[in-house]
Parts: structure tokens; C-alpha cells; sequence
């Protein structure tokens, strides 16, 4: 067996080899892509005569050079950070650090403590591609929500009657009236054939007239006007913001049409879709971090662990603590607080369990994190038996308990 440390970045990696008794067999700098992946293999070659002789230590799990160890038949173990630093701290109490020592304390690491960290998932390529969509998907609709928040407090400054016409600032109504009008001076001037004409270019298709008079209303509407070159000023600023936010429709759009049919595709998807609560978007979010590595997850616990879901137990002395996880996969959490939200309409058993969890005194969003712990577990069994969810199966022991 040879241990490798990859310590890598954007141009380069620091890689060194040890063997089981932690003495030095080679170090080297090599460049970022195809040829120094082929000079980390002929280094290898040097020491190990099978590619499952070596263990690689690396502080990533994604990437073309990780795909390539990962393809080569090398164990890599995906080290977090955070348990690379408190490693670090064990070693060197100085404080030093550089690139070639954080890769030996990589190779170290790999050599003395793997059974506690975790091999790269075998994740098929369909799942890393619903991930990656998923991923994208995600990042477009967080990046829309913080030009629509800088929309809004843009036109508190200026223009208070557009708040009043629109709830969403990012609905095609507010985009087609806004664009047309960036300014309270315009908007209160708009005729209610304009505004017509503004909501139809949104994407409006029905009570188009009924949503013109209300609009017009809202626009004339007495209210404080800030000085004409500031509102012309902010006006400018008003119209870039709603091209982007309109654009980043479009392209949401787009994108969630090509996660749908990438999810539809998976094997794994029937069994998703059958959970209460999980459509399309979440359920190709959720497959999409916990992957389909068959191996990956040993129980429900370490399922519910990866998640974020599960509890988390500080004991010390005479003092013990229940807590909320806070270190975790914040993609992956928030899909299933949105899934466990979204269950308690479509599951009778999900909302009696949430309705039990206020009744002992958690608040919502405890609640809330209750269920979603219990919805992972529901979902563990249903992979690991490849069936699809029932009702009855999930929540009858419940009920009889209950009752």
C-alpha cells in the first residue's frame, strides 16, 4: 500500500507518497490537467504495481482530475477542510503551513485515520448530471432572488406605487409593466392599453383587463416622489435589474425542462417521485445530492447524518445537549425543508407527525426538521428495497402507537 496527499489548486497540485510506515517516497509539483495527471500515474507506478494499492488523500470530491483518480482505480477519500485543520493542529502547533506539508498531512492522514472518513461515492453519470442541472438550477433562482431583493429596495427609494402593483417582482407582470415604465412619473401616465400591451409581453394570457385597471390604480396613487434626476437615476438602474431578472426566468425555464427530462431518465426516479411532497425540481435536487451509490449510505442514520436532518448529541460530565446540525450540506438541507413543508398537504401521516411534534412543545421550524428527518428514513428503505412509497407502510406503527 502507498499513500498519496493531494494538496490541489487551481493551476496545480503538491502531491507526496508515503508507504505504510509513513517514510517519504516522493514529492513533486504537478501542473493542473492531462499531463500532470499522467506524471501523478508514472510516479505511482514507481511504488504500486495495482491501482488499488494506493490511497489518495484529496480536500475535493468533484472535478476533471478527481474523475480521472477516481477512473483509474486509486482510492481517493474526499477530505474535508475543516477536518484537515483540526488534523493540522495535531501536528503543528506553530501554525506553519505550505502546500508541500498540507499534502504530506494529507498522505498521513489517508495512512492513520481513513476508516474514519469516507471513499468518493461511485456515483453513476446520470447522477452527477441531475446534480449538476440541479445544482445550476438552484444557484439561478438564488441569484434571481437577490436582484429581486435589490429590486424592491431600489424602488422603496423612489417609486413606493410600483410595490403596491406588484406582490412579485419577479413575475412576468411586474417585469412587463416595469420595463415599460421605470419611473412614477411614466407609470402614472401609462394608459390602460399600454399596460395591456406591458402584460402581455410578461407572458400574461388570461384577465388581462381586470389586472390593467388594477395596475393603473395602483400606479396613481398619491405618493412621496423623490427629486427627477434622482428617480431618473434610479429609473436607469430599474430597467438594467428587470432585464436581468427576466432573463434569469428564461433561462430557469430552460434549464428545469432539461433537469426534468435528465431526472425522468434516472432509474432511481419513479421512487423519488412516489414520496409525498417531491416533484420534479426537489426530487431531482435531492437524488441529485445524496447520488445513487448504492454502497454510499450503510443505514438510515448515516443517511439522515449526511443530511443534516438528524440530531445532534453533545455530552459531557453531568451536561448533555440535543442540537440542530449546522455543519452540512446546505443544498441538500434546504431541499428537504422545503420537501417536508411540502408534505404536510399530501401526506395524512406526515401532518399528523408534525401535529404531534407542535403538540409536545417543538416550534415550526423543529417540527418541521422532525419530519424531514423522518422522510429521509422513509426514503432509505424505499431504495434499499426498491419499492415505492406507501402510506400505510410508512406511518401505520405510528398510528398504532398512537392509538
Amino acid at each position: 500500500m502507498i499513500f498519496v496527499g493531494d494538496d490541489w489548486a487551481e493551476a496545480h497540485h503538491d502531491v507526496y507518497l508515503m508507504d505504510e510506515s509513513g517514510r517519504r517516497l516522493g514529492s513533486q509539483r504537478l501542473p493542473e490537467g492531462l499531463t500532470g495527471i499522467r506524471q501523478l500515474h508514472e510516479l505511482i507506478a514507481e511504488h504500486a504495481e495495482e491501482p488499488d494499492q494506493v490511497v489518495i488523500g484529496i480536500e475535493t470530491e468533484r472535478g476533471l482530475w478527481v474523475g480521472a483518480l477516481t477512473g483509474a482505480g486509486y482510492r481517493v477519500f474526499a477530505i474535508n477542510p475543516l477536518a484537515v485543520a483540526r488534523y493540522r493542529d495535531r501536528h503543528h502547533v506553530s501554525g506553519a503551513k505550505s502546500d508541500t506539508s498540507d499534502a504530506k498531512l494529507l498522505a498521513d492522514l489517508v495512512r492513520t485515520d481513513r476508516h474514519n472518513h469516507r471513499l468518493i461515492a461511485g456515483d453513476s453519470p446520470e447522477a452527477e448530471a441531475v446534480k449538476v442541472l440541479a445544482r445550476t438550477h438552484q444557484s439561478l433562482i438564488w441569484t434571481r432572488n437577490r436582484h429581486t431583493n435589490a429590486l424592491r429596495n431600489a424602488l422603496r427609494e423612489y417609486y413606493p406605487a410600483a410595490l403596491e402593483a406588484f406582490e412579485d417582482l419577479a413575475h412576468g407582470d411586474a417585469l412587463g409593466v416595469l420595463g415599460r415604465a421605470p419611473t412614477p412619473q411614466v407609470g402614472a401616465h401609462l394608459d390602460l392599453a399600454a399596460i395591456q400591451s406591458a402584460l402581455k409581453r410578461g407572458g400574461r394570457k388570461r384577465n388581462i383587463a381586470a389586472r390593467a385597471h388594477e395596475i393603473r390604480a395602483a400606479l396613481r396613487t398619491e405618493q412621496l416622489t423623490a427629486p427627477a434626476p434622482v428617480a431618473a437615476a434610479f429609473g436607469a438602474t430599474t430597467g438594467a435589474t428587470v432585464g436581468i431578472i427576466a432573463e434569469l426566468n428564461r433561462q430557469i425555464s430552460e434549464l428545469e425542462a432539461s433537469l426534468d427530462k435528465h431526472f425522468e431518465t434516472h432509474p432511481d426516479a419513479d421512487i423519488y417521485r412516489s414520496l409525498p411532497g417531491l416533484g420534479v425540481v426537489l426530487g431531482a435536487r435531492v437524488l441529485g445530492e445524496f447520488g445513487d451509490d448504492p454502497n454510499r449510505y450503510t443505514d438510515a442514520k448515516s443517511r439522515r447524518n449526511y443530511a443534516g436532518t438528524s440530531p445532534l448529541t453533545i455530552a459531557s460530565g453531568r451536561k448533555r445537549a440535543v442540537l440542530a446540525r449546522h455543519v452540512r450540506n446546505r443544498r441538500l438541507y434546504d431541499a428537504i425543508d422545503q420537501w417536508a413543508f411540502t408534505a404536510l398537504t399530501k401526506s395524512p401521516g406526515a401532518r399528523a407527525f408534525y401535529d404531534q411534534r407542535r403538540a409536545t412543545g417543538d416550534l415550526h421550524h423543529q417540527a418541521l426538521r422532525a419530519l424531514g428527518n423522518r422522510l429521509v428514513g422513509i426514503l432509505h428503505g424505499c431504495l434499499r428495497h426498491r419499492t415505492l412509497y406507501d402510506e400505510h407502510t410508512a406511518w401505520a406503527h405510528r398510528s398504532s402507537v398512537a392509538a
